[in-house]
């Protein structure tokens, strides 16, 4: 399945955990998926898939609209609890 075209953008750098099973079985769907037809690649896949994940979650929380902006950067340790 060939993956939607989108207006590129600049690419920046993010830092993130995922668990090193989940890392690897991307990694390898990238390199088996590399060639003709889909030229995979591990940030074409990342990208998918927030993309998708992202349209979900506004449709469940959000009536389809965007998140609005945050107003500070997010920082790193526990999850801000609800």
């Amino acid at each position: 399945m060939p993956f939607p075209k989108r207006k590129a953008e600049p690419k920046v750098r993010a830092t993130l955990y995922v668990s090193a099973q989940l890392l690897d079985e991307a990694r390898n769907a990238a390199v088996h998926l590399a060639g003709y037809p889909a030229r995979l690649t591990l940030t074409k896949l990342v990208e998918a898939a927030l993309r998708e994940e992202l349209d979900r979650l506004k449709r469940t929380y959000n009536g389809d609209r965007d998140f609005p902006p945050r107003k500070e950067d997010l920082r790193g340790g526990r999850p801000i609890a609800a």
